[in-house]
């Protein structure tokens, strides 16, 4: 299995229009990713909240990113996300993923998304291998 980029992710995809088009710095010495985007109104789920699907999908995508920039291929395995506060819609928040660990084609990353400096998600992912 590949995985290829037609240019149509959710997340950042050049060609989704209702994507988020998030724009990624990759260190791939420090195994590491990170964005920066604004949430639109229209991914709210409460009246002014950003939807939780949303921020978790952000989180897992910066992980994969963190681990592609090592030149990876991955696909989620296993996701586990604690919310810390709720994030407005509206709101310009920075991801931050990296790699943490290796075991045999299984990768271990973490995330988590901040709000003025205050972490307002975290999340432990484990990424399979391809190839």
């Amino acid at each position: 299995m590949d995985v290829v980029d037609d240019g149509r992710c959710f997340i950042c995809g050049k060609d989704n229009p209702i994507g988020l088009k998030a724009r990624f710095v990759i260190d791939p010495e420090r195994r590491r990713a990170e964005t920066t985007v604004q949430i639109p109104e229209h991914f709210q789920g409460w009246q002014g909240i950003t939807h939780g699907g949303i921020i978790s999908a952000l989180l897992d995508e910066i992980c994969a990113q963190a681990c592609m920039g090592t030149g990876m291929q991955v696909v989620t395995s296993e996701l586990k996300l604690r919310y810390r506060a709720p994030v407005p819609t509206g709101s310009t928040i920075t991801v931050i993923g990296e790699v943490v660990g290796e075991r045999r084609r299984l990768v271990d990353a973490k995330g988590r998304a901040e709000l003025d400096g205050q972490v307002v998600a975290e999340v432990e992912v484990v990424m399979f291998r391809l190839g």
